[in-house]
């Protein structure tokens, strides 16, 4: 199962993988995600991704993965966010991501609020929560 919300106020895609995806529901997945994408065309993009309760994905799904954050890399995604909890699912998006270049603009986070905070505020956000 997935979701997909559009925050248009601050450029966010905020999605929700959860179980395991079959590959049919994985291009569904996809297809919605780009268009989601699209529709912030123009602006400095941020995904927060919550993959706490995905399950690892077949190589067809971890392929269209790759390809999707490739997309939105060209499309204007300056900064991702992954909540991630499972170390297996951690090291195949790791690789995705490292494959996608996507890891360049990648960061974890253990809190939803914490990952939200960084992607609407950017390195300033860690500046003001140091001691």
């Amino acid at each position: 199962m997935y979701q997909i919300q559009i925050d248009k106020t601050n450029a966010i895609v905020d999605f929700i993988l959860d179980g395991y995806i079959r590959v049919d529901e994985m291009q569904k997945f996809v297809a919605e995600l780009k268009l989601a994408t699209a529709s912030l065309s123009g602006r400095d993009i941020k995904i927060k991704a919550d993959v706490r309760t995905f399950k690892p994905a077949s190589p067809e799904a971890a392929e269209m993965i790759r390809q999707v954050q490739e997309f939105g890399l060209r499309s204007g995604v300056k900064r991702v966010a992954e909540l991630v909890e499972s170390q297996i699912v951690a090291l195949q998006l790791n690789r995705v991501a490292r494959e996608s270049g996507t890891d360049k603009v990648l960061r974890r986070f253990w809190e939803d609020s914490a990952a939200r905070q960084w992607l609407i505020h950017g390195e300033a956000a860690e500046q003001d929560s140091s001691p």
